[in-house]
């Protein structure tokens, strides 16, 4: 009986090590804006094959930093060698006893804070943080309220802000507080921010689609989105919020009806070839057919996601981009075929997706989304589909109100959209005959040489990474 006491007690402290070491590189990490006026943000981690049952882990961030929380309405996260890049939009909750910071960064597999930093202009001017690009494995950039901003990963300090990106409605209103309607925190923005083909590509809500050289921090481009007709409209058209990669390397982006963040939209998308800076205007067409709704009014990201694994783009939209996520939609940008996959207004419960709450995971094509019924109800639920709109498991949450933001999935790293990725750049090809147009692009195949796929007789310009040259075929 002594003997059995002691080997048990002896067991403990392995067992307690074990159950406190969590790798939170294995499942699904969900950013939470969480209770505004009441609390800080959170993360909570989802293992959704746990083959106990035990799938969800709240307020990790806490759990791992006693004393320590994010900022006020934290909307974007993402991963980048290693470390999770958590962006807010202010520093603490109005309803918080413990400050924050609207940029926190963490040790991805463990959650443990490296350092917060409370401003991203660091004059003290407001500036709120929106979302967050990896540049190199020492520089990153940080989007505002008011442009986007230069963080040294080295020293986790910022260095400064991109020239031309900044917010052209700031001037002595921009201490104006973040209730107020007419403050320029929600007109003139940046928001989510792609690095490929050796450039930094943002969207601005009032400019369009920011090209950024990564080498000076300068906006070497502006596309305009005059690209959209609006002739007999009061004003132009806008860009969404949220800029996606496809599987094939082209850039997407929605359109949205105004430049004042209203949340209307129009019924587009344009693609853009990040090499070439081809745009392509794609009609949304058909009955119960609705664009990627946006949110520049309160923003957060838009519920815009691309696969990994195959050529397909997925998005929420309605009729009313304010909250009516009902929707699930598919496109696949190979055969251009646009469905609907999900539509939660034909089950009971009336359940729909928060706001942005929507991705893909890079490896199983499975999406992720979360569901809850109105804002005065603090019951969620994740959902988990296949790629094809087939629900695979439910996991229902603690009651909270979670408001969640967007899943981030730490099995994939944006790593590989790395300016600094030489070698995925360096095997991309694009070919541009004498008009303009792009006949052809995607990867190197072979291991040496070149390889073409067929083309017709005339003169083509044929770009292998940052080398192009050009090919007479007869």
């Amino acid at each position: 009986m002594h003997k059995l006491l002691v080997s048990l007690l002896l067991s403990l402290p392995a067992v307690a090590l074990a159950t406190e070491g969590i790798d939170y590189s294995q499942g699904v990490l969900f950013i939470n804006e969480d209770w505004y006026g009441h609390q800080n943000s959170t993360v909570n981690y989802l293992l959704p094959d746990d083959p106990d049952g035990d799938y969800w882990h709240y307020r990790v961030i806490q759990k791992e930093n006693p004393g320590m929380e994010l900022g006020c309405t934290n909307q974007y996260g993402a991963i980048w060698h290693g470390r999770l890049y958590l962006i807010a939009k202010q520093e603490k909750d109005p309803g918080a006893d413990i400050t924050g910071g609207r940029i926190t960064v963490a040790d991805a597999k463990t959650m443990k804070i490296i350092k917060q930093l409370e401003l991203i202009d660091p004059s003290g001017k407001q500036c709120d943080g929106r979302a967050f690009c990896g540049v190199s494995e020492s520089k990153g950039y940080v989007s505002s309220s008011n442009g986007v901003w230069i963080l040294n990963l080295n020293t986790l300090e910022i260095e400064g802000q991109v020239e031309g990106s900044e917010n052209p409605n700031v001037g002595s209103d921009n201490d104006k507080p973040n209730t107020d309607p007419t403050s320029s925190l929600y007109f003139g923005q940046t928001g989510t921010m792609i690095a490929a083909e050796g450039k930094v590509f943002a969207v601005h809500q009032q400019y369009g689609l920011l090209e950024i050289d990564p080498e000076t921090d300068r906006v070497s481009q502006v596309l305009d989105m005059s690209i959209i007709d609006t002739a007999g409209a009061s004003s132009p058209a806008g860009i969404g919020s949220t800029l996606v990669r496809s599987k094939d390397g082209n850039l997407w982006y929605s359109v949205a009806k105004n430049v004042q963040g209203t949340g209307a939209t129009l019924p587009y998308l344009i693609r853009l070839d990040p090499l070439t800076l081809e745009r392509e205007v794609i009609p949304i067409e058909g009955e119960d057919i609705f664009p990627p709704s946006n949110s520049w009014y309160a923003w957060t990201p838009d519920p815009f996601c691309a696969s990994q694994v195959t050529n397909r783009l997925y998005w929420c939209g309605g009729p009313n981009s304010w909250f009516t996520n009902y929707r699930v939609y598919r496109f696949d940008i190979d055969s251009r075929r646009l469905e609907k996959i999900l539509d939660f207004s034909e089950e009971e419960g009336d359940w729909h997706i928060y706001g942005c709450s929507l991705g893909i995971h890079p490896t199983t094509d499975e999406l992720y989304a979360s569901m809850f019924h109105k804002f005065v109800d603090p019951t969620y639920v994740t959902r988990r589909f296949d790629a094809d709109g087939n629900m695979i498991k439910e996991y229902p949450m603690i009651s909270n109100y979670w408001f969640p933001s967007l899943p981030v999935f730490p099995q994939f790293s944006n790593e590989e959209s790395s300016v600094a990725d030489i070698e995925a750049d360096s095997r991309r090809i694009s070919i541009v005959n004498l008009q303009g147009r792009r006949v052809y692009s995607g990867m190197l195949s072979g291991s040496d040489g070149e390889s073409y796929p067929p083309l017709s007789p005339g003169i083509y310009i044929i770009t292998i990474g940052d080398t192009s040259k050009k090919v007479i075929i007869k």
